[in-house]
Parts: structure tokens; C-alpha cells; sequence
């Protein structure tokens, strides 16, 4: 009822013993008074001839501990005036229906804030395991790297994630520098890189000869396509984007890398794998790391594109697949739904442009001590973790999901999947499957593994 309150009436005016302020002239005694505001209030209606609405009396029930912020207390309200009034029966139902409302507002309410308990309490147990793990990392296990690292209780800690205070030091230890790649080897490529994109802007590629420029051409054009890739690499965090902080500096390794190796040039995927570099690295110490790690037989036959040693990796796959989840085996293999439409991309990137890029770091981690095989293990890991949701799926749907995963996906529920992935088949473990399959011939690499498209 007191939505539809009615107009007072209108209020006398001020009493005339009850003067105003006087600015000339003495001012009697009694008249001296501190005047209330419900006075003064008069006193501006009498002489305006306005009327200041009284203010709503508060409608909220002081018998209700938790009431929803929405219109549902509405439905306690009278009628107005001009229309019938509620029968008992209504108002009954309208008060178990508000309190029902009521009740679910705040079981949700308490649920959500259980919710927000349990996620800080998770928090702070991460940040108190990192804290305890980086004082071990930095005090026991870097100074003593050789002597420890291969231990068991290393592995496990290294399984858990390495704290992102010491995850580039250890990257770089256990990727290591086979190539003796030095800073100032670094600077050299670097400049060659700078000259070229100088001379690539000056001329025109229309003035080349196609015979004797093809390799040159070949080049520049590896220069040009990492322009365009870069904006391309982590857009969401903007800071690869032009114009921000670490964009020139991927442009510089990436560049420097191809000068370094011109058989390889540049391939896409390689600016997410120099960019989560980056993120953990001194400019040159990440340079370093990228080319070594680039350097690695998976990572050479990928990115040459070497298709005889890529079905090769196709075929071992298919092996621990079959193994592992043959179900899921069987039901790609009724779509024709070969490793490539998939695994290309992933490892590509490192995973690093599938998952999120904390994830993918903490997959890293692993790989970094592990070695190929543990890419494999967590592309299995992965088809695991949505075994039942791609059973339900065709040809179209599946290649769709497996291309762009959810986003949703947790460290937890990934590193318990692959946890469960074997990497073993008839007491042969991964290195062991690939160099039988290097054996083969071609013919039955064909019969094992998919064709790729040039």
C-alpha cells in the first residue's frame, strides 16, 4: 500500500512569532533560537508555495533475515484501491510462493559463497605449495642440478609444476645447448635479420630474378610471414599485439632464427613456442632455448615437415591409442579420423595455443623433463578426458572440438588423465615402438598411419 500513498495536505503556514533570519537590527531575545528543520521546512513551502514530498516509509520486513534484490516482494503487496482485494486463499499462496522464493535466493546464495571459500582456500594452498616448493628448487635442487635432477623425489616435484619463479632456469637446464649457441652469436643473427627486413622494405621482390633469387626470395618471405603471425600469437593478452612490450622482442628471436637456420625458415606455430619462451626467458637465454628445442628430432620432423618421420610419430601414437582407450580407438577409425587432424596443431605449438597458456606451461614443465613422448602422452590424455563426449560425436563434430578444446579444462583433471595414459604396449615403452617403426618399410608404414597432404 505504500507504493500508492496519497497526496497530503497542504501545510499551514509558519508561525508568525517564529520570524526568519534578520540581517539588520537587533533581534529579540527568544527569536535568538536555534529553529528546527521541520520549521524551516514550512517556512520554504509558505513562501514558494512548493511542497517537499515526505519520504517513503521503508517497506522492508525486519522479520526476514535475507530477502532477494529483485521485485518479488511484490507479490505481498496489496492491491491498489481501484481494484478487488486479495482473497485469503491468494494471499496465502502469494506468501508461500515469496517464501519459497526467499529460501531458493539464499541456498543459492550460500552455495555461491562456498563456492568462493573453497576456490580462495584452493588459492592459498597453490600459492603455499609453490612458496615451499621454489625455496626447495632454489636452495637444494638448482645448486646440486646434475646430481639431483634425475632423482625420484625431484621427478615428483617436477610433476607438479614447477613454481614460475625458477620454470625458465629449469626449462633452459633441461633443455640444455647441444648447439653452443652463445648471446653474442645470438647478436649476430640478429643484426642479419634487421638488415634484411631493412633491404626486404627498400626493394620490391618484383625486382628479383626468379632464378637466382628463389632462396633469398624464400627468405624474406619467412621474414614477412612473421609480421603477420605475431599479432596472431596470444591476442588476448595484447602484449605480443604492435605496439606492445614484448612484440619487437618476438619479432627480433623469431628473425634471428631464421638467418640461424634458413633450411627451416619460419613455420607457423613457431611464435607461440618463442612466445612462451619469452614470457619465462631473458631475450637471449630464450633464443638459445627456442633453437635447441626446435633442434630435437619431433620438433625437426614437424617443422620440416618431414612427412616419412611424421607418420612414423602418427603410427606410434596410433599404438598407445589403440592400448590405452579402445573404444574411442575404434571409433575414430570408423570415421577415417586420422592423428593428423588433429596432432599437427598440437604439437605444432607445444600445446600452447589448445590449452590455456598456465596449463600449457605446466605441461611444458613435464615435457621439458620427459622429453617427446610426453606430448603424446598428453594428446591421450586429453582424448581421455572427453572419451565420453567424442563417443556421441561424427567425423565433423569431432575434428571441431578437438581443434579448439574447452576452455574450462583444469590442470587436475588433465595431469589425473594422464597419469592414467600407459606408455607401454607388449613390454615395449615409446622409444621402443618408434625405432621398430623406423625399421619398417614404407609399405607398412602406410598400412599403420594416415597420408598426409603435402
Amino acid at each position: 500500500r505504500n507504493f500508492f500513498t496519497k497526496r497530503t495536505k497542504e501545510l499551514k503556514p509558519a508561525v508568525q512569532s517564529a520570524p526568519g533570519w534578520k540581517l539588520f537590527g537587533k533581534v529579540p531575545p527568544r527569536e535568538n533560537l536555534q529553529k528546527d528543520s521541520k520549521i524551516i521546512q514550512q517556512e520554504y513551502e509558505a513562501r514558494t508555495g512548493r511542497m517537499c514530498k515526505p519520504p517513503l516509509p521503508s517497506t522492508r520486513r525486519k522479520n526476514i533475515e535475507f530477502e532477494p534484490l529483485s521485485t518479488t516482494a511484490l507479490i505481498l503487496e496489496d492491491r491498489p484501491a481501484n481494484l478487488p482485494a486479495k482473497s485469503v486463499e491468494e494471499a496465502l499462496r502469494h506468501r508461500q510462493e515469496y517464501d519459497e522464493m526467499v529460501a531458493e535466493a539464499k541456498k543459492r546464495e550460500i552455495k555461491e559463497a562456498h563456492k568462493r571459500k573453497k576456490i580462495m582456500r584452493e588459492r592459498f594452498k597453490q600459492e603455499e605449495n609453490i612458496a615451499s616448493a621454489m625455496v626447495i628448487w632454489v636452495n637444494e635442487i638448482l645448486p646440486n642440478w646434475e646430481g639431483m635432477r634425475a632423482t625420484r623425489r625431484v621427478r615428483e616435484l617436477w610433476w607438479q609444476g614447477l613454481p614460475p619463479s625458477v620454470r625458465g632456469k629449469v626449462w633452459s637446464l633441461a633443455v640444455g645447448n647441444e648447439l653452443n649457441i652463445t648471446p653474442e652469436l645470438y647478436e649476430i643473427f640478429l643484426s642479419r635479420a634487421k638488415e634484411r627486413w631493412k633491404s626486404f622494405s627498400e626493394t620490391s621482390s618484383e625486382n628479383d630474378t626468379e632464378d637466382a633469387g628463389a632462396s633469398v626470395a624464400d627468405r624474406e618471405a619467412s621474414l614477412e610471414l612473421i609480421k603477420l603471425d605475431i599479432s596472431r600469437t596470444f591476442p588476448s593478452l595484447y602484449i605480443f599485439q604492435k605496439g606492445g612490450p614484448y612484440h619487437d622482442l618476438l619479432h627480433s628471436v623469431l628473425g634471428a632464427y631464421t638467418c640461424y637456420r634458413p633450411d627451416v625458415g619460419y613455420v607457423q606455430g613457431m611464435s607461440f613456442i618463442a612466445a612462451v619462451l619469452i614470457l619465462n626467458l631473458e631475450e637471449a637465454d630464450a633464443f638459445i632455448a627456442f633453437a635447441n628445442l626446435l633442434n630435437k628430432p619431433c620438433q625437426l620432423a614437424f617443422f620440416r615437415v618431414d612427412h616419412s618421420m611424421m607418420l612414423k610419430y602418427f603410427a606410434a601414437f596410433e599404438v598407445f591409442f589403440e592400448e590405452n582407450l579402445p573404444k574411442l580407438f575404434l571409433h575414430f577409425k570408423s570415421y577415417s579420423l586420422t592423428p593428423d587432424i588433429y596432432l599437427i596443431d598440437w604439437i605444432f605449438t607445444l600445446y600452447s595455443k589448445s590449452l590455456p597458456l598456465d596449463l600449457a606451461c605446466r605441461v611444458w614443465d613435464v615435457f621439458c623433463r620427459d622429453g617427446e613422448e610426453f606430448l603424446f602422452r598428453t594428446g591421450l590424455g586429453i582424448l581421455r578426458l572427453y572419451e565420453d563426449i567424442l563417443l556421441q560425436m561424427d567425423f565433423i563434430h569431432i575434428a571441431q572440438f578437438l581443434t579448439k578444446l574447452p576452455e574450462d579444462i583444469t590442470s587436475e583433471k588433465l595431469f589425473t588423465c594422464i597419469a592414467a595414459i600407459q606408455m607401454q604396449n607388449s613390454n615395449k615403452k615409446w622409444a621402443q615402438v618408434f625405432a621398430s617403426l623406423m625399421k619398417d618399410n614404407k609399405e607398412g608404414d602406410k598400412n599403420h598411419s594416415p597420408a598426409l597432404k603435402s
